[in-house]
């Protein structure tokens, strides 16, 4: 009886037991091998554009010559973040990138949730769908179609707009050279554009709220707004914060192409960002170093506050992203 016991437990066993999971780990694999086939397109994206190019953010800390490559370039440590923190540029590029963000947060990510909220309140099946896909229509355009029209309706050369102004008695409004129009026609083109196809989000979370919630709300007399406040808005937090917890980590990534097509020589001073000084610094005046410097700092900062972010979040109770 004991050698039977002993050999149950022998080191042989263990083996054989570890060959059998692992061969009942590879029949998992084979059943399932459709879906795995369906993930490794998603999987080679990241692991080749976004993991493998993360091995040249080295050159941030090179003066990296393209004719000497990555392994001959010397080595220079933080001389490129320094010479970041102390230009007089870096000041502007964090103001500017600030104002964009805040706006951004305060009238950009809110817009598609009451936009849902607005959505769902329409009885009409018909209305509904059409109002949805007018606003969803714009999300396909890109930036460059989206600026073009813009251009057209704003330019002060028989431009739509600066015509009716100018037939109603006022003076032609240089919107495209203007400072100070610019952050309201950025915030403007991104609702135009993003809006609609954010409410997608809100309105798949809405409708998994329980009907027998709205029902107990209309037995005590609630009407639509406290419906809203009390019900839907509270069910559809979670999504709300997890959505939010993301765009706080893309604090200092407000969007290359969109700002980039708005700048020009007469408003540079208050559209110059992190996004498009990258791509001034590295690709117009070859300085690779140092705008990958920047580029690191900028996705930094990002992921210290998705983190924060997402501890702040479990402590007021809710999942967080992780």
């Amino acid at each position: 009886m004991e050698t039977k016991v002993d050999n149950y437990f022998s080191p042989l066993n263990e083996e054989e037991q570890r060959l059998r999971l692992k061969k009942k780990k590879w029949a998992q694999i084979r059943k399932n091998r459709a879906l795995y086939i369906m993930v490794l397109p998603g999987i080679l994206y990241f692991l080749i554009f976004r993991y493998i190019p993360m091995g040249g953010l080295v050159i941030a800390f090179q003066d990296y010559q393209p004719f000497l490559g990555i392994l001959g370039s010397p080595f220079v440590g933080f001389t490129h973040f320094i010479r970041l923190f102390t230009e007089d540029t870096f000041v502007m590029l964090m103001r500017n990138t600030l104002i964009m963000f805040f706006l951004n947060i305060t009238i950009s990510f809110p817009f598609p949730i009451v936009l849902a909220l607005m959505l769902n309140e329409v009885n009409n099946r018909g209305l509904k769908k059409g109002i949805q896909t007018i606003i969803y229509l714009p999300h396909f355009m890109s930036w460059v179609i989206v600026v073009s029209i813009f251009y057209v309706l704003l330019t002060t050369e028989g431009g739509v707009i600066n015509n009716m102004i100018e037939s109603l008695g006022g003076e032609r409004i240089p919107f495209l050279t203007s400072r100070t129009w610019l952050r309201p026609m950025y915030i403007f083109q991104d609702l135009w554009k993003g809006a609609g196809w954010g409410t997608i989000v809100y309105l798949a979370a809405i409708t998994n709220v329980d009907e027998q919630l709205y029902e107990a709300a209309d037995m005590d007399g609630a009407g639509k707004l406290r419906k809203m406040w009390h019900i839907t808005l509270p069910c559809i937090r979670p999504t709300i914060v997890t959505l939010l917890i993301l765009k706080i980590g893309s604090i200092l990534d407000m969007g290359f192409e969109h700002m980039f097509l708005l700048m020009n020589s007469m408003n540079r001073e208050v559209a110059q960002i992190f996004d498009t000084f990258v791509y001034t610094a590295g690709i117009q005046n070859g300085q690779l170093s140092y705008s990958t410097a920047v580029g690191l700092f900028k996705g930094l900062v990002g992921l210290i506050l998705v983190i924060f972010a997402n501890r702040l979040a479990k402590k007021i109770g809710e999942d967080g992203i992780y």
